[in-house]
Formats: C-alpha cells, structure tokens, sequence
C-alpha cells in the first residue's frame, strides 16, 4: 500500500512540473524554443503574462510565469523579439496576477 501511495504522488509532482511556466529567455534567437514580441496593448495580445516572483507560483499554462536565471531550470527558452512579424506569440505583461490568460487559445500549444 505505501509504494502504490508513494507511485501516485510521484505521478502527481510529475503532472504538476510538467505544467509548470518555468522562463528562461536567452540572447540568441537560434538557442530559444519560442520567439515572443512583447505589445504594448492588452487587446494586441495571444497571452496575457504575470511575472511571478515564486517559482513555485507559476503552475499551469495559463501565463503565470517564472524567469529563472539557468536555462537547464526552464521549462521553455524564449527570445524577445524587436518585431512582430518574427513572434510565434505577442504577449502583453500585466501587473496583477488575476489578469494571467490566453486571448487566442490556438497558441496555447506552444507552451507545452
């Protein structure tokens, strides 16, 4: 009974990190896993981004997200882009962490 307990908590953790928005963003376009433009406006945006201060903050896929400072820690690479038209997605950072969403959920994938 307590390796079966053992399993599905381990199982759990595991689902939890897998979900986890863990950032990294890197200075080279060709090291990152997603190219993002920052927007200035709320409605230009595919997602709406919280920067978490807590690592342990940023669960799911729903824009909460965690800057680490080590790419081995992330979970995606990003670079910022100066253009628009060079985005996979066009963020937009929100200084309240209940505004965290996606506005086009096609995008969604992406993060995962």
């Amino acid at each position: 009974m307590r390796k079966f307990f053992f399993l599905i908590l381990l199982s759990l953790v595991s689902i939890i990190s897998l979900n986890s928005q863990i950032i990294y963003w890197t200075n080279y376009k060709y090291d990152a896993d997603i190219i993002v433009y920052v927007t200035e406006y709320k409605y230009d945006a595919d997602l709406i981004v919280y920067k978490c201060d807590y690592k342990y903050d940023a669960e799911g896929n729903n824009g909460l997200w965690y800057f680490t400072e080590y790419k081995y820690d992330a979970d995606k690479v990003i670079y910022f882009t100066e253009y628009k038209y060079d985005a996979d997605i066009v963020i937009y950072f929100t200084n309240y962490k209940y505004d965290a969403k996606w506005v086009d959920a096609a995008k969604k994938h992406l993060l995962y």
